[in-house]
């Protein structure tokens, strides 16, 4: 058995003019919204970088470009089920998942739960191994302002 760890980050800018923000593969109450190409779930989009990472598939960006049309406002739960898949048939799985999202408001302790359960759910382990931690960035830099949200994984992967 071969096990390895892989990395993940992810940020979007954020701006007003929407009603929510998608994190965790849950939709979180928010009066702004995300400029992405897709949903914009940086915790998602870090969690498929670790995944692809650690298994040495390449990154986010070079299996689900922003160029591709096919992609504009696709669903990142989506995304990670077609990670999944693409891990199993290379021969790997999650062991667990640990998540970090950064932002200022709104809060996001009332959804942690809904989060863990959905990438839990989705990556085929149990809930106990997924992890989703918020931080602020106590007023500093983009996070810390309102212009950004932000979202780091480690992932820890088999290989049998």
């Amino acid at each position: 058995m071969t096990i390895r760890v892989g990395i993940g980050y992810d940020l979007h800018r954020l701006e007003g003019g929407g009603d929510h923000l998608m994190l965790g593969g849950v939709r979180v109450p928010f009066d702004g919204g995300a400029v992405a190409h897709s949903d914009g779930d940086v915790v998602i989009h870090a969690l498929i970088d670790a995944m692809l990472g650690a298994a040495g598939l390449g990154n986010i960006g070079q299996r689900f470009p922003d160029s591709d049309p096919n992609l504009r406002g696709v669903d990142s739960m989506a995304l990670l089920e077609r990670t999944i898949r693409l891990l199993h048939s290379s021969g790997f799985t999650v062991v667990n998942a640990d998540m970090v999202v950064v932002l200022e408001r709104p809060r996001l302790a009332p959804h942690l739960d809904a989060m863990r359960q959905r990438i839990a759910e989705c990556l085929k382990i149990e809930r106990h191994r997924v992890s989703v931690k918020p931080k602020t960035n106590e007023g500093v830099g983009p996070e810390g302002r309102g212009e950004a949200v932000s979202a780091q994984a480690v992932v820890l992967v088999q290989q049998q």
